[in-house]
C-alpha cells in the first residue's frame, strides 16, 4: 500500500512563490485533464468498439491513474518544475535521451492544440452552418482550422500568462459543459428517451477482436486523460507539495474519471453509434444535447462551450510547446535562432513562429489526406498521434523511477507500490503498439516519425556547429532549467 509520508522543510527553497493550497492545486489538476479530449472524441472511441464507449475511457483512468503513481514519488522525490525531462536525466544521464524527451513532450503540445483547433472548426459548424460546403476534410474547415491556430499565435506573441485563478474560471466553464450533458442525460431517462442497452454492445468496424478493439480505442481515449503528468510544473509554486500532491492528484483523476464516463454512457444512449461516430452530423457531444433536450436551445449554446473549452487548450498547449523549444534553444541543443526574443513583448517570438508552423503543415496534411469519413477523422488521429507521443514518454517516466528507486534523498517523500511503475511501464508500451491501433490509425506512427525526425536533424545540425566551434560540448547541462513549465491540458 502506497503512503504519503509526513512532509518536511524538504520542499526546498524555490524562486518561484508558493501560493497553490490544496484546493486550487485539485482544480488545476481537474482543469488539466478536462478539455479537447472529451469534447471531440467522444464519437470517435465510440466508432472504434461501439456502444460500449464508457470502457476504453474507464481502461485509460485505470492505466493514467498507475502512471500518475509513478510521477507522485517522482515529483515529492524532486519538487522541481521540469517533469519527463528532469526525471529521465536523472535516471540515465544521456542528454540525447533527454532531448528526445523534451522535444517529444513538445510535439505532443502542437499535435494537441492542432487537434483543438479542428475540434474548434467542427463546433463552430455545429453553431453556424451545417451544409455540404463544410464537410469534413473540406476546404472551410481547413480555412477555419489555420485561422484559429494564427489567432493563437497572435496571442501567444503577446504574451499570456497562465495564472491560477484564470484556470480556475476556464476548469469551471468546461466542468459545465460536461455536467450539462450528464444532467441531459438523466433529464431523457426521465423522458423514455434515453437507451442505455446500447451501453453494454461491442461492436467494432474492424475484424479485431474485442480485447484489441478496445485497446484501440483506449489508445484513443488515452488523450482525454492526459494533462495530470503536467501539473508537476506547479511543484515550486504548492504550499506543501509533499503532502498534497498524492492527494489531489488521485482525486483529481478520479472525478475526471468519473465525468468521463458518465459522458460516454449518456452520450451512447442518447444518439446512435453510426450517427455519434460520424463527423458528418456534427460534433458528438452537440448531438447528444439535442436529441437529449429537443426542447430547449442547449444544442445552440453547447458549441460555444465547446469552443471555449478546446481554444483554452490550444492556446495552453502552444504557450507550452514555444516556450520549451525556446529553452532547448536557450541550452544550445537546438537552433540558437529559436531562442530569440522580441524586444518589446519579451515574448519568444522565434518559438512561436515555428512551432505554428509546424501545426500549419499538421493541420493541412491530415485535413488534407486524412479528413474524409472513410479514414480516421482528421480529430481522431491528431488526438491519437498526442497520446502516442505521451505513452512514450510515460514508459520512460516509469522505467526512470525504477532506476531512481536507488537514488536518496534528504527527505521523506510519496513511495508507490514497487509493482506499479512495471506494470505502467508494460501497460504505458502496449499501448503505444501498433497491435493497439485500428488500420486506421497506423497514420500516427507516420506523423510521429516526420515530428521526431524534425527535431533530431536540428538536434545534430546545432551539436555539429557547437562542436566545431566550441570542441566538446556537454548539452542539457541542466535539465531543470528547460523553460517547460507550462502545462500540456488535452
Amino acid at each position: 500500500m502506497s503512503q504519503t509520508v509526513e512532509s518536511t522543510s524538504a520542499a526546498g527553497h524555490t524562486e518561484l512563490k508558493r501560493v497553490m493550497g490544496p484546493r486550487l492545486l485539485l482544480l488545476f489538476i481537474v482543469g488539466d485533464i478536462l478539455g479537447t479530449g472529451v469534447y471531440a472524441l467522444t464519437g470517435s472511441v465510440a466508432g472504434e468498439v461501439g456502444g460500449a464507449a464508457w470502457a476504453p475511457f474507464l481502461v485509460a483512468f485505470v492505466v493514467a491513474t498507475i502512471t500518475a503513481f509513478s510521477y507522485l514519488e517522482l515529483v515529492t522525490k524532486y519538487p522541481q518544475a521540469a517533469g519527463a525531462a528532469l526525471y529521465t536525466h536523472k535516471a540515465f544521464g544521456i542528454h540525447f535521451v533527454t532531448f528526445l524527451v523534451a522535444f517529444t513532450v513538445m510535439c505532443s503540445g502542437i499535435t494537441s492544440a492542432s487537434t483543438a483547433s479542428n475540434a474548434f472548426a467542427g463546433f463552430l459548424r455545429d453553431a453556424f452552418g451545417k451544409n455540404d460546403d463544410w464537410a469534413a476534410g473540406s476546404t472551410p474547415l481547413l480555412l477555419i482550422a489555420l485561422g484559429f491556430m494564427a489567432l493563437v499565435a497572435a496571442i501567444n506573441f503577446r504574451g499570456v500568462g497562465e495564472s491560477v485563478k484564470a484556470n480556475v474560471v476556464l476548469t469551471l466553464v468546461e466542468l459545465s459543459g460536461l455536467l450539462l450533458v450528464i444532467f441531459i442525460g438523466l433529464y431523457a431517462v426521465t423522458q423514455d428517451k434515453a437507451d442505455f442497452s446500447r451501453t453494454m454492445i461491442f461492436d467494432s468496424p474492424s475484424d479485431k477482436s474485442t480485447f484489441f478493439a478496445i485497446t484501440a480505442a483506449t489508445s484513443l481515449a488515452f488523450f482525454a486523460m492526459v494533462g495530470f503528468e503536467d501539473s508537476v510544473n506547479m511543484a515550486e509554486e504548492c504550499k506543501d507539495p509533499i503532502r498534497d500532491f498524492p492527494r489531489m492528484m488521485l482525486t483529481g483523476l478520479g472525478i475526471t474519471g468519473t465525468i468521463y464516463v458518465l459522458v460516454s454512457l449518456t452520450a451512447v444512449a442518447l444518439v446512435p453509434v453510426e450517427k455519434l461516430s460520424d463527423p458528418g452530423e456534427g460534433s458528438a457531444l452537440t448531438q447528444v444535447v439535442a436529441a437529449g433536450a429537443p426542447n430547449f436551445p442547449f444544442d445552440k449554446i453547447f458549441p460555444f462551450i465547446g469552443m471555449f473549452a478546446v481554444a483554452n487548450s490550444a492556446l495552453i498547449n502552444m504557450l507550452m510547446a514555444s516556450r520549451l523549444l525556446y529553452g532547448m534553444a536557450k541550452q544550445e541543443v537546438l537552433p540558437p535562432f529559436l531562442g530569440k526574443v522580441h524586444h518589446g513583448r519579451q515574448t519568444p517570438w522565434a518559438a512561436i513562429i515555428f512551432t505554428t508552423a509546424i501545426a500549419f503543415g499538421l493541420i493541412t496534411y491530415v485535413v488534407r489526406a486524412n479528413g474524409s469519413k472513410e479514414g480516421a477523422s482528421t480529430v481522431s488521429l491528431l488526438g491519437g498521434t498526442t497520446a502516442l507521443l505521451l505513452l512514450c514518454v510515460f514508459t520512460m517516466v516509469n522505467i526512470a523511477l525504477l532506476f531512481l528507486r536507488k537514488d536518496k534523498v534528504g527527505h521523506k517523500h510519496f513511495v508507490a507500490p514497487s509493482i506499479l511503475p512495471i506494470i505502467g511501464a508494460i501497460t504505458c508500451a502496449f499501448l503505444a503498439g501498433p497491435w493497439a491501433r485500428s488500420e486506421a490509425q497506423q497514420e500516427q506512427y507516420k506523423i510521429a516519425g516526420y515530428l521526431l525526425a524534425l527535431g533530431i536533424i536540428l538536434w545534430a545540425v546545432t551539436w555539429a556547429v557547437n562542436r566545431g566551434v566550441y570542441g566538446k560540448r556537454t548539452f542539457l547541462r541542466d535539465p531543470e532549467d528547460l523553460d517547460i513549465d507550462m502545462d500540456t491540458t488535452n
